[in-house]
């Protein structure tokens, strides 16, 4: 049996989230929660556009560009999220998937795991 709860995992992958986006991407999320559902983890970020950012995201253009900017910034940084992740859950990453809202300013993440977490909780 695992030595942390499904709950406690999902805490520890929110707080190292929201550390990345602050150190890496310059500013922190307002809200952030994690769900792990079989072999993935899914995690929703709120808040996470900057004012200049949301102003841009007025014009279609603008918004194109924020979600290119946002995608490349997060693929850049792949190895350390995928690290991150193996290294609270004991599970390797399969892949990672993501997309920004410029309407809503919410960012999700998706990880796809090599093992089924629910199965270590006896979910």
């Amino acid at each position: 049996m695992f030595s942390m709860t499904k709950g406690q995992i999902e805490t520890q992958i929110c707080e190292a989230i929201i550390k990345f986006e602050k150190g890496y991407m310059g500013r922190g999320p307002m809200e952030t929660k994690a769900y792990i559902l079989k072999d993935m983890i899914f995690i929703r970020l709120k808040g996470v556009l900057t004012l200049s950012e949301e102003q841009l995201a007025k014009t279609g253009d603008g918004a194109e560009l924020i979600k290119k900017i946002r995608i490349q910034l997060l693929e850049s940084a792949r190895a350390l999220l995928e690290n991150m992740v193996s290294d609270i859950t004991g599970c390797r990453v399969k892949s990672m998937h993501t997309d920004i809202s410029t309407k809503t300013g919410e960012r999700i993440i998706i990880f796809t795991l090599d093992q089924n977490l629910e199965d270590r909780f006896g979910a």
